[in-house]
């Protein structure tokens, strides 16, 4: 079920997704100092998405994650590493069309750094951004079928076609000055490959518990899991 609702990833800004750990269990260094996001546009050994899947509050939530070996604020890298991730809400997976209840997307999970590049950054705020309905432009292959100007500056469309699973997220800044965030997009993605926890090796598994990323933290390992949905849950 967790592959059939993967999304697709645009990064618009900082690193593509990397490996954060091998099947012996060697993390990823990241990259350290300051970089542009041309120095990350690339994964030698090719992107990787994560996942882990639960019932909770009687929702079958499916978490996917990934892993950036350096985390950018206000434009400038930061932190060596660097976590986003998005919850998916279905009512069963067992179901033979399982129904999109909502979804979560990873904001500011890092607190504030007060003042980047000269200039004030916002306050603490969710760290998720929670939603009860998909945005239709958000859906994969979704096409506009007509417009409606609805003010000056504004335009409306409607949109058809496309997946009812599948979504389009990018990885951008929300606001100036914060951390890169997750939001719901109209361009294209890539899809990367996923691995879930059951699959992960016991090597991988213990050390994505235990080793110390520094700031941002492994959303879905056994420390973090639940902590995530909890933050994370929209209804």
């Amino acid at each position: 079920t967790a592959v059939k609702f993967k999304p697709q990833l645009h990064v618009e800004k900082g690193c593509v997704p990397f490996p954060a750990v091998n099947a012996a269990g060697e993390i990823t260094e990241g990259l350290k100092g300051w970089i542009w996001s041309e120095d990350c546009s690339v994964a030698p050994l090719g992107s990787q998405m994560y996942g882990r899947s639960t019932w909770f509050q009687d929702k079958w939530a499916m978490v996917y994650a990934w892993y950036f070996p350096t985390g950018f604020a206000a434009g400038g890298a930061e932190i060596r590493h660097y976590w986003s991730s998005m919850v998916m809400w279905i009512d069963n997976p067992a179901l033979e069309t399982p129904k999109i209840l909502g979804a979560s997307l990873s904001q500011q999970l890092l607190e504030p750094r007060g003042y980047l590049l000269g200039f004030l950054t916002p306050q603490r705020k969710d760290p998720y951004d929670k939603y009860i309905s998909i945005p239709p432009v958000s859906f994969v292959g979704a096409q506009p079928v007509s417009s409606r100007r609805i003010s000056r500056w504004r335009v409306e469309y409607t949109y058809s076609g496309g997946s009812n699973v599948s979504t389009k997220v990018s990885h951008r800044y929300a606001n100036k000055g914060d951390w890169l965030a997750l939001v719901f997009s109209a361009r294209e993605g890539q899809y990367h490959d996923l691995i879930m926890w059951d699959q992960l090796t016991d090597e991988a598994r213990a050390a994505l518990n235990s080793v110390d990323f520094g700031e941002s933290k492994v959303p879905f390992n056994d420390q973090n899991f639940q902590s995530t949905l909890e933050k994370a849950y929209p209804f």
